[in-house]
């Protein structure tokens, strides 16, 4: 049984007087193979205020738009012949991968793939698109924002997140600086920029803050994990430092948003969730907060919100409604449509 929770008192940030933005995430993923021209409109067609796109780096500088690395579970890259020869294995996470990897193909061999849905069985509709959509570098998601922003009439947002920068730089690859350089061609590197770049290595956003004016948001995973670059480097700090009351004022220094995993903001109990107290804590600092990522299946959802029909959803409207009842600034999602309903069908008296 859901019980609902009395919202903590909001800070009186300027981000608390408005309305909480939803942006797709990696586009509509919960409709269309992720990161995808196809996905993006969709995702800004169900309503969404930003689209929220992954970026990884080709072997000749260019960035493309991919969760990971690996191009296995989400590319048809293993039925190319011609590619064959790439496949290479590595260590990830800990994990030793064999794949194909992107920092190892130029864009011409990228321009070869076509996209597939990563989960199937769960999203049988969106598979029904794999084998027809391109993997997009990041200039044309720029490219389909400005041209979205002039059809929908409004000004469409974009997340950009940048991917695996410590070991990009490793590899002799430098992806922020081909960020920059991409916002820089649409226009995009200013101030009142809808763009906003987001990362889990605090060094990498540190380094970004004096070469760009786009806001910066420090994305927050387990508190246990140490974030790639600390790591990297042998610093012994975790995520658990990042949002302590030391780390969120340092974070302040260079970001104007937090971005933690949604279970990070609600502790699920199995009978009840309830609130952790972080959203508080970051707006104390002036940090707006963006959760990740809310999916309607049954096994991304609290146990209080689970469903028990055959479709395998459930009550992903009722755990957006709770986010939004406790502060949260945006919602990054897989459901757009299913987050918009839940933020503008709030009672005008809740503040946003």
């Amino acid at each position: 049984m859901v019980v609902t929770l009395v919202p903590h008192a909001r800070s009186t940030t300027t981000s608390s007087v408005l309305a909480a933005s939803v942006a797709g995430h990696r586009g509509a993923s919960g409709h269309r193979p992720e990161h995808t021209l196809e996905a993006y409109r969709h995702a800004l067609a169900l309503g969404a205020d930003a689209i929220e796109v992954d970026v990884v780096s080709t072997a000749d500088g260019v960035l493309v738009a991919r969760h990971e690395s690996d191009l296995s579970a989400t590319t048809d890259v293993a039925r190319r012949a011609a590619l064959a020869h790439l496949r290479s294995e590595r260590v990830v996470a800990g994990r030793r991968v064999q794949g194909w990897f992107v920092e190892d193909l130029t864009l011409e061999q990228v321009r070869l793939l076509r996209a597939r849905e990563r989960w199937p069985l769960q999203r049988p509709a969106s598979g029904a698109y794999d084998g027809l959509l391109a993997v997009p570098t990041l200039d044309e998601v720029l490219g389909l924002v400005a041209e979205s922003s002039r059809s929908h009439g409004r000004e469409v947002g974009v997340l950009v997140e940048l991917k695996d920068v410590a070991p990009s730089a490793a590899r002799g690859l430098d992806p922020t600086e081909a960020l920059l350089d991409d916002l820089r061609r649409h226009d995009l590197d200013r101030p009142d920029s809808p763009v906003s770049v987001m990362g889990f290595e605090p060094t990498a956003l540190a380094s970004l803050a004096g070469r760009t004016r786009v806001p910066l948001v420090q994305l927050v995973d387990d508190l246990r994990a140490r974030p790639a670059d600390l790591a990297a480097a042998g610093d012994p700090r975790t995520f658990a430092d990042l949002v302590s009351p030391r780390g969120l004022a340092a974070v302040a220094d260079y970001a104007t948003g937090l971005g933690p995993r949604h279970s990070l903001l609600a502790r699920d109990l199995g009978d009840r969730v309830v609130p952790t107290g972080l959203v508080d804590r970051a707006h104390r600092h002036g940090l707006e907060v963006r959760t990740w990522t809310l999916r309607a299946e049954d096994r991304f959802l609290p146990r209080p919100f689970r469903g028990h029909d055959r479709s395998g959803h459930g009550d992903l409207r009722g755990y957006a409604t709770l986010l939004l009842d406790l502060g949260v600034d945006g919602l990054i999602t897989d459901h757009p449509a299913t987050c918009v309903a839940a933020r503008d069908e709030r009672p005008a008296d809740v503040p946003a």
